[in-house]
C-alpha cells in the first residue's frame, strides 16, 4: 500500500512540475544572467529524479527463511570418557634429592 501511494503522489509531482514548466519558463530572461539556466538545470534535475523514482519497479520482497529443517537430529552433547584414577604411593624428597618418604597421591589417565 506504501509503495502505490508513494507512486502516486510521485506522478501527481512530474505533472504539476511538467505542466507549470512553460508558464515558469514563459518570463523574460537577460543575456548576461546565468540564474535562468541554473533554475533549468535544478529544475530538469529534480524533475528527472522523480519521473525516474516514480517509473522504477518495487523489488520483490526477500524469500521468507522457516529454519532448518526437521529432519535434522538435534544437537547432542557427548560426555567424555570418565577418568581412570587411582592412588599410587609416590617418594618425597628433601633438599639435597634424599627420599625421606612415601606419600599417597591421586593418579588419572
Amino acid at each position: 500500500m506504501k509503495e502505490i501511494s508513494a507512486r502516486k503522489i510521485a506522478g501527481v509531482l512530474v505533472a504539476l512540475g511538467l505542466g507549470v514548466a512553460p508558464i515558469v519558463t514563459a518570463a523574460p530572461a537577460a543575456a548576461g544572467d546565468p540564474g535562468a539556466a541554473i533554475a533549468a538545470g535544478i529544475g530538469g534535475f529534480a524533475l528527472g529524479a522523480l519521473a525516474g523514482s516514480a517509473a522504477h519497479p518495487v523489488p520483490p520482497p526477500p524469500p521468507p527463511y522457516y529454519g532448518a529443517p526437521a529432519y535434522y537430529p538435534a544437537p547432542v552433547y557427548e560426555a567424555p570418557p570418565p577418568y581412570r584414577c587411582w592412588r599410587e604411593r609416590r617418594p618425597v624428597f628433601d633438599e639435597f634429592g634424599v627420599v625421606i618418604g612415601y606419600r599417597p597421591t591421586r593418579v588419572c589417565q
